[in-house]
């Protein structure tokens, strides 16, 4: 069930929120648990039981963990590692491990398997790095397990983050779980309201619009495609990926705090970045800090312990340390993204510019100026964008070499004026940011605005919401590109 369909809209969510103020504070959690489950079960019945089986697991094993010490902790630990990331490795990635398995062994003449593919399970990916966010932390003793399998089982499958994130830590939402009411006010629902009308504004009347053009632009035959075409379907996606998936946590944000929870942020203006180490500060930041925290550090810091000499191999001991934790953390990056080369690779080009960062590239970025360096980050993030997009290495190779080509096509699509106009709009709004006021005031947008604010907010949030819903009823809805992850 997508924020963004018909049924959510008109359906679910009234009824939701309907009960949810009808409940007095001691009954609401159980009343988001309950519909959580419900909403989860629409879109994905058969992972339901596998899914609540392992939250179930979880929640003991952990405690337990909690109370144990030396080895007998340290084996819990990596049972419930094994666990998350065994579930995630089956349901994502075996369906890919199978067929490389069959290319390899199809060169010395095998037959394939008899293999029937694998189900993905939506929202897989998010919920693997929520738990195991909570296993770690518990481990590090950073954070005191649940005492109560609801409050559990509520960080975990709480709808509106349940799919594609934020990814939250437990020690950013427990408090909140178990008492919310100063966040339960008028003021509070009502920014929710104008903050979910502006993501799914984002969605539908900007990230789709521009979505059907680049969907027939990538599957268009390459002699059909000319240079300029090429370079508008790249740029064109750059945005619908941004606009899709901050819209999404829009939604996600402003349903939270209809409800009166605060989630972290995701986005902030990510393509006024001045290098592609600032754009993951920016873009999708609490999977990065999610990477930075749990995998990078951790790496850097044992990395550090087998070089202790001031050099290696010629090359400075922290640089070299940043290397190797940078590469394997941006491959599995790209990995968790999903089972593809596409996005091993992706992962890889985003880890080889932050290397270059590090090395010489933001030296050459200051020197030459604020505007010089955003254009080229965002050439470097365009391009990536591409292969992110692209169906397989052949066919990113194809559309790579037709941009560079700089020639006509055979047959050059036609674009309308409206989807030249949302693509002027969508520019606006992604770098509007470059002006640092703006960008603060952007920041504070969402916190606590004034009476007067509030109602010209909601306004503007009601008319948002009526015209989006009027272009889903007309067109239909698209999924969230990040349902796939």
């Amino acid at each position: 069930m997508a924020f963004s369909s018909s049924l959510f809209l008109m359906y679910f969510l009234p009824a939701f929120l309907l009960l949810l103020l009808l409940f007095g504070h001691k009954y609401r959690n159980y009343w988001i648990l309950f519909a959580s489950i419900a909403f989860y079960a629409w879109g994905a019945p058969l992972f339901l039981p596998v899914l609540l089986g392992s939250v179930l697991v979880d929640f003991y094993l952990v405690g337990r963990m909690s109370r144990m010490e030396g080895e007998t902790r340290q084996l819990l630990f990596w049972v419930l590692v094994v666990l998350n990331l065994g579930l995630l490795l089956y349901f994502k990635y075996m369906n890919f491990f199978i067929e490389q398995l069959d290319i390899f062994f199809g060169h010395f003449g095998a037959n394939p398997s008899p293999w029937m593919k694998i189900a993905l399970p939506l929202g897989i990916s998010f919920i693997t790095f929520q738990k195991l966010a909570y296993t770690l932390d518990v481990y590090k003793r950073q954070f005191a397990p649940f005492k109560k399998l609801e409050h559990y089982a509520m960080y975990i499958l709480m709808f509106p983050q349940l799919l594609s994130g934020p990814i939250v830590r437990p020690g950013q939402i427990a408090a909140q779980i178990t008492d919310r009411r100063s966040n339960e006010t008028l003021d509070d629902r009502l920014t929710g309201f104008f903050r979910f009308a502006i993501g799914l504004a984002k969605k539908v009347l900007i990230a789709d619009v521009l979505g059907e053009q680049v969907n027939i632009i990538f599957s268009m035959d390459t002699l059909q495609l000319s240079s300029g075409i090429a370079w508008i379907g790249a740029i064109a996606y750059t945005f619908q990926i941004y606009f899709d998936f901050s819209g999404y946590t829009d939604m996600a944000l402003g349903l939270a705090r209809m409800m009166g929870f605060k989630l972290p942020e995701n986005f902030n203006s990510p393509y006024v970045s001045g290098s592609i180490t600032e754009f993951w500060k920016r873009w999708h930041m609490t999977l990065g800090s999610w990477f930075r925290d749990y995998v990078f550090l951790p790496l850097a810091y044992s990395t550090s312990r087998k070089l202790p000499k001031e050099k290696y191999l010629g090359i400075r001991a922290d640089k070299v340390i940043y290397l190797i934790a940078t590469s394997v953390t941006f491959l599995l990056c790209g990995f968790w993204h999903g089972a593809a080369w596409t996005f091993i690779l992706w992962g890889v080009y985003q880890g080889i510019f932050l290397i270059f960062d590090r090395l010489f590239l933001l030296k050459y970025y200051k020197k030459a100026g604020r505007i010089a360096s955003v254009i080229l980050t965002f050439f470097i993030t365009v391009l990536g964008w591409v292969l992110f997009r692209s169906e397989s290495l052949d066919s990113f190779g194809f559309y790579i070499r037709r941009m560079f080509a700089f020639r006509g096509g055979d047959n050059d699509l036609w674009l309308s004026p409206k989807f030249w106009t949302i693509l002027v709009i969508a520019m606006l709004f992604s770098f509007i940011g470059f002006n640092k006021k703006i960008e603060s005031w952007q920041n504070r947008l969402y916190d606590k605005p004034g009476n007067v604010l509030i109602i010209s907010f909601t306004i503007f949030a009601m008319l948002l919401f009526l015209l989006s819903v009027s272009a889903i009823t007309s067109t239909g809805f698209s999924p969230f590109i990040y349902f796939r992850f």
